[in-house]
């Protein structure tokens, strides 16, 4: 029999990461590198990590996530919203704790469109009176 795996998709900003979860020893692979060496800054590691620990499930699964687009915050923020629905996923228990930190909400800020006769999304040129 296949191993069951639960997938969730986070987004942040422009980023968005296609998480797999699959139980095992807890080791974290993205894009195809460990999580220590994606991730320089050890904040963005324990960002990534967070929903293990809220859920009560360090070293129960081992995470393959693909993460594409954004910098590297708004990765870590991306792959931490994947986590926490995939968890969810795997035990509907977990999702009033992991609502309850903010894990679940999506954050949806992301730059505005450039509109025309501007030079930016609000940046025109300078006003001269003559």
């Amino acid at each position: 029999m296949a191993k069951m795996q639960y997938y969730g998709t986070g987004r942040r900003k422009s980023s968005v990461a296609r998480v797999r979860l699959i139980p095992g020893k807890g080791t974290v692979t993205i894009n195809k590198k460990d999580l220590k060496d994606y991730f320089g800054m050890e904040i963005l590691k324990r960002e990534v990590m967070r929903p293990f620990g809220i859920a009560g499930a360090e070293g129960k699964f081992d995470v393959i996530a693909t993460v594409t687009g954004g910098g590297f915050t708004g990765q870590a923020g991306a792959l931490r919203h994947g986590i926490s629905r995939a968890l969810i996923k795997s035990d509907i228990e977990m999702r009033p704790a992991l609502k309850k930190a903010g894990f679940l909400t999506r954050d949806s800020r992301m730059k505005e469109r450039k509109k025309y006769g501007l030079k930016k999304a609000r940046k025109a040129s300078q006003f001269s009176k003559r």
